[in-house]
Parts: structure tokens; sequence; C-alpha cells
């Protein structure tokens, strides 16, 4: 999964600006590299065991932005219930959470 790590990175920055770093969890990537060259820049990889489906972007010194990872086999209606879920600013569910409730996540059965 480390191969597509490049192109979600630039997708980010055309619409975010300059990424800085990329922190992932350990247990839902492999073959992760500690930085990638993306439009001629450095994007730092962090990698934590986290357990969770997010991806955590840091564009500058301060802003912070927490992305849910929707599992690549999940049927589209899934998939944009559990984006549109996320995005809610009332939404207090965590990422795991979000995929259960929407039939993606680990221990449901969808």
């Amino acid at each position: 999964m480390g191969a597509e790590l490049p192109a979600l990175l630039s997708a980010l920055i055309a619409h975010l600006g300059p990424v800085t770093r990329v922190g992932l969890d350990t247990a839902a990537w492999e073959g992760l590299p500690t930085r990638v060259l993306v439009d001629d820049r450095v994007v730092h990889v962090d990698s934590f065991p986290v357990g969770d489906d997010t991806v955590l972007i840091t564009r500058g010194d301060r802003d912070i932005f927490s992305l849910l990872v929707v599992p690549p086999d999940a049927a589209p209606d899934a998939a944009r219930t559990a984006m549109a879920q996320a995005v809610r600013a009332d939404n207090i569910s965590q990422a795991a959470q979000i995929l259960i409730d929407t039939g993606r996540g680990r221990g449901s059965s969808g």
C-alpha cells in the first residue's frame, strides 16, 4: 500500500497546499518509507501502531487534518455514507466507529 501514498499526497497537496508530514497506522499500511518526494518536496512519513482508520496530515507547522480511510472493497454507497458522517460538524464518532456504523469496519458483518 505504500505505493499508493505518493498519489494520495499529490491529491491532498492540490487541495490543501504543501504538506510536511503524514502519520499512518502501521497495521493498515505495509512497506512505508520514512519520507516521500511529492512535487519536488519532501513529505515525512510517521507510522504508529494506533489501530485506527485515519491518516493524519500536517500542513505547515500547525495545521493538522485527520482523514478517514475507507477500505477499497467498500461498496460505493457505504463509502459515501461513511465520508458524509466523517465530515459532519456534529460528528463525535471515531473513524473505526464510523466504519462499523456503515458496515465497513472491523467487527462488522458487511
